[in-house]
């Protein structure tokens, strides 16, 4: 008999994973900063490099954590909400037959280990494995679907993510601008 809740911990697995490979780069990337600035050498001062080194990772792994936690259950909620608009399926039973595209996350994140040198590589990991699980997710429930609700299925998921990016994008810019006009120049 097969078990349902055999894969309920991989969403974990692969926040984590992402994570560490993204908080890998971005250490790498500190290291360098600081060493350039002059930085670096005072701390050594001070901390082990072993302990600086594991600080950092530490941190940037918490905080990328925190990123990726959010983002999943952002699109958990977009999801679910998709398919109460458009899924006629009143049991359940459409959200438990997706519940294995957390393994292809747990790939795409274990493949992002091998790339923590390149944001590039980290990125397009990050992006195809999104657009892998997209494509397995309509795959899964395309069959109990007509074409018009497949379309909404689709197609509320990248409005949603759309705008999100769209008002983040667009308050990162009225921000930035608001700070570079208060200097005095």
């Amino acid at each position: 008999m097969k078990n349902t809740y055999l894969l309920s911990y991989f969403p974990i697995i692969s926040i984590l994973l992402f994570s560490l490979s993204f908080a890998i780069y971005g250490e790498m990337q500190i290291l360098k900063l600081f060493g350039n600035l002059g930085i670096y050498q005072g701390m050594l001062e001070f901390f082990s490099e072993t302990g600086i080194k594991l600080a950092l990772l530490i941190v940037l792994l918490l905080l990328f954590f925190m990123v990726f936690a959010a983002l999943k259950l952002i699109s958990d909620t977009v999801m679910e909400l998709s398919l109460l608009f458009f899924s006629k399926d009143a049991e359940g039973k459409a959200l438990t037959s997706v519940r294995r595209v957390s393994v292809i996350y747990v790939i795409g994140a274990a493949c992002s280990l091998f790339s923590v040198q390149f944001i590039i590589g980290l990125g397009v990991i990050f992006i195809a494995t999104n657009i892998v699980a997209l494509i397995y997710f309509v795959n899964k429930l395309s069959p109990t679907l007509n074409f018009s609700r497949l379309v909404g299925l689709v197609f509320f998921p990248i409005f949603v993510w759309t705008a999100l990016i769209s008002i983040v994008a667009f308050a990162g810019l009225k921000l930035y601008n608001s700070v570079v006009a208060s200097l005095p120049i």
